[in-house]
């Protein structure tokens, strides 16, 4: 094991890691994104058949949206912080 290298981090610690801080970007890009945007008038432009018609599942469809697409951020950061170590390790 390297200086650099730790042990594995425990997947409470991992998740909350991941999930947390994309929670908190996708509260910021709902709050902004519906600052300008009305759901029900995006409904009424939409060509989406299955477009929400109140706003509440709108908003809750858009905030889940941006989490999906943070989180997937933030799992792509992670996976790219790894230290190299875990993959170059020798045989044996």
């Amino acid at each position: 094991m390297s200086d650099f290298d730790h042990p594995p981090r425990p997947l409470v610690q991992r998740l909350g890691a991941i999930l947390w801080p994309s929670f908190f970007a996708a509260g910021v890009a709902s709050m902004v994104f519906f600052a300008a945007i009305d759901p029900a008038e995006l409904a009424e432009i939409s060509a989406l058949p299955y477009w929400p018609e109140s706003r509440e599942l709108g908003y809750t469809l858009g905030f889940l949206l941006f989490w999906t697409a943070t989180a997937a951020s933030s799992t792509f950061t992670w996976i790219l912080l790894r230290p190299a170590s875990r993959f170059n390790r020798r045989p044996g």
